[in-house]
């Protein structure tokens, strides 16, 4: 999983979400920094509202939190949707021993111990330009 540094970096550099099931993100400063929610059709739903997305949480009775608007979360991206914000720049992953490294198109070169970590190195790089 990419971590929530990286995941701040992404959102920061312009990496778009559109949230759908099965997606995790984190609730940022409310006490809740090490929790990993999941978008779910259960629990965890997205609501179209004319002011914006809102995440809103269902059958939630032991904590406050009915609901909070998406651009108070940290989305934290999975390897295939990393890959997909690639597009056409990525051109292969590794497996070394020292991790995982993604190389973009470009030949640039983004190794870490985590697959997931090393696209969201690689696409910051790109989002950087």
């Amino acid at each position: 999983m990419i971590t929530v540094e990286q995941a701040k970096r992404l959102r920061k550099a312009g990496a778009l979400w559109v949230p759908g099931a099965g997606d995790r993100f984190v609730v940022p400063d409310r006490g809740m920094d090490d929790d990993v929610f999941v978008v779910s059709d259960m629990t965890v739903e997205v609501h179209d509202y004319p002011g914006g997305k809102v995440i809103g949480f269902n059958g939630t009775t032991e904590w406050a939190l009915d609901s909070i608007e998406q651009r108070e979360v940290i989305w934290l991206p999975r390897e295939e949707q990393l890959r997909t914000l690639l597009g056409t720049h990525f051109s292969r992953l590794e497996a070394g021993p020292d991790g995982y490294t993604v190389q973009n198109t470009d030949g640039s070169r983004h190794t870490s111990p985590d697959a997931e970590q090393a696209y969201a190195e690689a696409l910051l790089t790109l989002l950087d330009g």
